[in-house]
């Protein structure tokens, strides 16, 4: 009876990876087109981003795309640095660069301060990123050509800058399997999670589908709880994957930090489309229950066998994808992040619980 249900709970954990390793395959095979006609407004909002605002407005300059067809728009919510003022002194010598203070928001927190930017954008397409990124030179082009393929909402994947300390490294390959599994189920039409470090959609999409208005069940979620109801409405969603268009970010400095950004995205995962919540139940479930078996050894040595298994395919699949989302790890990092990875669910699940909202 045991050695039967292995069989069977193995057999839909790979069943699962071929679907994943079908989809990728396909998805990374022909590079995303590129445009340069439509008018984009990028909304950027910032708080406390004194730091890191210089480098976002240098990366949108010197985007691939004619000047007369962007504007960038950002928004200081708040902030207790010297945020405004660095932007507003940086934005003056760019036309279509804008900065703007929130002042008064319909809602709170980020959701907030984008809605505000949203209202000042005179484009119909939007594109959001966040003040700590660095869009790649063709972000707007690709990004463009998708709008022009009439997809209502896009989103890219969005890797950190691998660094060598144990919490970037965490937080590269917890990014690494989580983009797979996001590019995979969105492949087949099975869209649940994005980034607003790289997120476009049409402004009358956006406005179809009530704004924020129907993503208020937490202060974070401005793009995955957004994604959920762009789900419900029917809407086209598209991703895209030239590399040139990708996002990069710096990881948390610390691991505290990077426990307080997990916990708030994990947060945010409660509230998916019931459809979401199950499937990405039964994958982890089958994922952690198999790194706890060798636990129970005593009982019987086949509970090694899925252990095994779990651990070989998801070195391969990673392995095949890694350069793909635009990471490197060696075969001792994979091994021993791939662990911390799946403890680490546990972890930002309970703390996700315990953690009051933020921003």
């Amino acid at each position: 009876m045991l050695f039967e249900l292995l069989i069977l709970l193995v057999s839909i954990f790979l069943i699962f990876n071929l679907f994943i390793v079908f989809s990728l395959q396909n998805f990374f095979r022909k590079p995303s087109p590129i445009s340069q006609e439509l008018k984009l407004s990028v909304i950027v909002a910032a708080k406390n981003e004194e730091k890191n605002i210089s480098q976002l407005i240098q990366a949108l300059r010197l985007q691939d795309y004619p000047t007369d067809n962007f504007e960038v728009i950002i928004i200081d919510d708040n902030s207790n640095d010297n945020t405004f003022i660095t932007a507003e002194n940086l934005a003056k010598k760019f036309p279509n660069f804008f900065v703007y203070k929130a002042d008064v928001k319909n809602y709170p927190a980020k959701k907030g301060a984008l809605d505000f930017g949203i209202s000042k954008a005179k484009y119909p397409h939007i594109l959001i990123t966040d003040a700590d990124c660095k869009p790649g030179v063709s972000w707007l082009k690709t990004f463009s050509a998708k709008f022009a393929e009439s997809f209502d909402i896009v989103f890219g994947p969005v890797p950190f800058d691998q660094a060598d300390s144990l919490t970037d490294k965490i937080s590269c390959y917890e990014n690494l399997r989580s983009s797979i599994l996001v590019f995979a189920a969105s492949e087949f039409n099975f869209a649940y999670s994005a980034s607003a470090r790289s997120l476009g959609f049409r402004k009358s999409a956006f406005e179809k589908i009530g704004g924020y208005s129907n993503t208020m069940v937490t202060l974070s979620g401005d793009d995955d709880l957004l994604l959920q109801q762009a789900v419900k409405h029917k809407l086209k969603i598209g991703t895209v994957n030239n590399i040139d268009a990708y996002v990069y970010s710096s990881s948390k400095e610390n691991f505290q930090a990077y426990l307080n950004q997990k916990a708030r995205h994990t947060k945010t995962s409660v509230h998916y489309l019931p459809s979401r919540q199950l499937l990405l139940g039964i994958w982890h479930s089958l994922n952690i229950g198999f790194l706890f078996l060798p636990l129970l050894l005593a009982i019987d040595y086949l509970l090694l066998l899925p252990f095994a298994i779990k651990m070989i395919t998801d070195f391969f699949v990673s392995m095949m994808f890694q350069k793909k989302f635009g990471y490197s790890f060696t075969l001792f990092e994979k091994i021993r992040l791939q662990i911390f990875y799946e403890f680490l669910i546990i972890i930002n699940f309970v703390n996700a619980q315990l953690r009051k909202d933020k921003w």
